[in-house]
């Protein structure tokens, strides 16, 4: 079983910076990706920012300039850099890992998430 544990959320006033982290245990896969998502009340989850475990990564163009995603391959850690955080930042923020593995010629994704941490940031 896999087990995502984040931590690093919290109220920061616009401008500020915040740094997340997320730790993976369990059964990985050396090829993955992990990421963060987040989720504002009334919206639907969103992507934030992915790393791939050979460094290729991917932004959302709301963070683009301001966040900064990284990992710990040993450590099967990921880390999200938030500077110059906005009102509109405020969300719950997840943690993603996703995994695949080829059965049969079949891609078959594997997809384990974070409980959620909470940043807030006050105009």
């Amino acid at each position: 079983q896999v087990q995502l544990v984040e931590s690093g959320g919290g109220l920061v006033q616009a401008g500020g910076s915040l740094r997340l982290s997320c730790a993976a245990s369990g059964s990985i896969f050396s090829i993955n990706a992990m990421g963060w998502y987040r989720q504002a009340p009334g919206n639907q989850r969103e992507l934030v920012a992915t790393v791939s475990s050979d460094g290729r990564t991917n932004y959302a163009d709301s963070v683009k300039g301001r966040f900064t995603i990284s990992r710990d391959n040993a450590k099967n850690t990921v880390f999200l850099q938030m500077n110059s955080l906005k009102f509109e930042d405020t969300a719950v923020y997840y943690c993603n890992l996703h995994m695949g593995e080829y059965r049969s010629g079949w891609y078959i994704p594997h997809d384990y998430w974070g409980q959620g941490t909470q940043v807030t940031v006050s105009s």
